[in-house]
């Protein structure tokens, strides 16, 4: 899944680098959209670190040659894994050298190992490497520990692992525009993921896709105080006035400063923010 390309996905990564290059083959990473968890599970499935954009760019970031996603579909949910080392790697991808897991499974029903991987690796002509697990103070670095870091408010042991603040982007949508109305005009940014790994108010860094780089504070979730259905990403751009719709914006969580609650009234939703937003202030150490 490579969900969040956290420090271990990178050592596996950069690990392949070095095997590419001192074969003389270009570097392959796979992926599937969405998540087979994804597909099975639908809002069941773990939270989304990152949407395929946010993981599309950390990984060219990482200097991979090619990046070739599947569309996970009955299709491929249906195919034997003997099957899918067979005409996806081997006749379709012409993979001669295989990095993975050891708790790697794969193929229908999960059947699919990695001893299975180096059985069919003799047969058929290519290399298979088992990656070792990468270890942050004495613990395997993994998806599922980042997202509870995450879901707990904990930043900072969620970016140790991730080894950069956890970030979301996106374009700039028209919204409702109440924001504007009580001093706090927010930009709106779509997740792109059926559930959000974060949730509640925070101080952010926000980076415009000019490089332009401000502060502000956000709220993720669904804004229960005006009736919101959808998880949404508002964020209030201390200081700044331009018009950015259209933009993409990356967004970096630093602080979180309260859970989302529903407020009696719109006045009191107001009085909030602006204490939420003080407080945002203070912890980048903004003079007001």
């Amino acid at each position: 899944n490579f969900d969040g390309v956290h420090l271990g996905h990178q050592a596996v990564l950069k690990n392949l680098l070095k095997k590419s290059e001192a074969l003389g083959l270009p570097s392959m990473l796979v992926a599937f959209e969405p998540s087979a968890k994804e597909f099975f599970l639908n809002k069941k499935a773990p939270a989304r670190l990152t949407n395929f954009r946010e993981k599309f760019s950390l990984i060219k970031s990482l200097g991979i040659d090619q990046f070739v996603c599947f569309r996970f579909n009955d299709a491929l949910a249906s195919m034997s894994a003997e099957s899918f080392v067979e005409k996806i790697l081997i006749d379709y991808l012409c993979v001669k050298h295989l990095t993975a897991g050891d708790n790697l499974r794969f193929g229908k029903n999960r059947q699919g190992d990695f001893g299975l991987l180096k059985r069919l690796a003799q047969q058929l002509n290519f290399n298979v490497e088992n990656t070792e697990s990468y270890m942050v103070d004495e613990e395997r670095v993994n998806s599922s520990s980042v997202r509870t870091f995450l879901a707990n408010g904990e930043l900072d042991a969620a970016k140790q692992l991730l080894g950069r603040a956890y970030c979301m982007s996106g374009r700039v949508i028209h919204g409702d525009k109440k924001g504007r109305t009580i001093g706090f005009p927010t930009a709106n940014i779509p997740i792109k993921r059926i559930i959000s790994p974060v949730s509640g108010v925070f101080a952010v860094e926000v980076t415009i896709e000019n490089g332009l780089k401000q502060f502000g504070v956000a709220n993720i979730g669904h804004r229960p105080t005006v009736n919101g259905t959808r998880t949404q990403l508002e964020v209030h751009i201390f200081n700044f006035s331009q018009d950015i719709y259209g933009k993409r914006l990356t967004i970096a969580f630093s602080k979180k400063i309260r859970d989302e609650k529903k407020f009696d009234s719109f006045d009191a939703l107001k009085n909030q923010i602006q204490l939420d937003a003080e407080k945002a202030k203070e912890h980048f150490d903004i003079i007001t």
